[in-house]
């Protein structure tokens, strides 16, 4: 069995859920290194699979003067120390086909952006590396899309597919989130994933000094949506968690505080522990006699 395929099955069948967590963007070797030490302690703590997740170039920024990270090679070098120095699987977002060979060689799960969850040539190189594909459920999407999308990496000759929900348009600057996502994404018959962060963005919703626009978001509410993603049963967390989120260069309002994490997760896993949302209601609808 292959390296990928392995981890695929390792964190298919992670009992309570998996988790995908870390930093939005890579701001720098020191701070990722920092940490990707301080969440693997946490996770392993409570017994938790972790890949660790941070972005070498945030290419869909709001505006053209956003903090983007270190780009392709330098950003893969510093990702690369920490899965050598750590013993951590990573994943990291690509936004072109070119992107995936280079990625491929460093990463373990390869996602592909919400805005981007259609486009069949980005999906078709992805999954040609062989390693995992996370999709992200644009967010004007319906779920039953994704079942598409999941597809063309499945006739592209990869069975390691995986969806994540991250929030529905819920008018012009804010997004909300469907618990029946959760259940409808099982459809694509692969791990269900919640991004309990981004899906708290509003977009384009924050207006700044001097002219022009940023996404806000809804920290507090997070807590509310993973609760709720973990009741309905889904097989992994992805999470952006900063040790500083006030001064995060990008998507601070919805990176969780790292100071935290421990708790959430503690929480998190007791929900896990008595819900049985993973396992298919049988629903009788014989006439009922007493």
């Amino acid at each position: 069995m292959d390296s990928s395929t392995a981890l695929y099955n390792q964190l298919k069948g992670a009992q309570p859920f998996f988790v995908l967590a870390g930093p939005n963007v890579i701001e720098s070797e020191e701070h990722i290194l920092h940490m990707a030490k301080q969440i693997k302690a946490i996770t392993s703590k409570l017994g938790l699979p972790l890949v660790f997740k941070s972005s070498f170039d945030k290419a869909n920024r709001t505006s053209s003067k956003s903090f983007r990270g270190p780009g392709l090679a330098e950003g893969l070098k510093i990702l690369e120390k920490v899965k050598v120095t750590y013993d951590l699987p990573i994943v990291t977002d690509v936004h072109e086909s070119s992107q995936c060979e280079a990625v491929a060689r460093v990463a373990d799960i390869i996602q592909i952006p919400a805005f981007l969850c259609r486009q069949t040539d980005l999906l078709v190189a992805a999954a040609k590396t062989g390693k995992i594909v996370n999709i992200k459920k644009g967010q004007f999407c319906a779920s039953s899309v994704m079942t598409n999308s999941a597809e063309k990496v499945r006739l592209a000759g990869n069975q390691n597919v995986m969806v994540c929900e991250r929030g529905t348009m819920f008018g012009y600057n804010d997004l909300i989130v469907d618990p029946r996502n959760f259940e409808w994404l099982r459809e694509a018959n692969c791990p269900v994933v919640a991004d309990v962060t981004h899906a708290l963005q509003q977009p384009a919703g924050k207006k700044l000094e001097g002219g022009g626009v940023a996404s806000g978001g809804l920290r507090e509410l997070i807590p509310c949506v993973a609760r709720t993603a973990v009741a309905v049963g889904v097989d992994g967390l992805f999470m952006e968690v900063h040790d500083d989120p006030l001064n995060a260069p990008v998507d601070g309002p919805t990176q969780w505080p790292l100071r935290h994490l421990e708790e959430l997760l503690e929480e998190l896993v007791a929900i896990a522990r008595v819900t049985k949302g993973k396992h298919k209601y049988d629903i009788d609808l014989t006439p009922y006699r007493e």
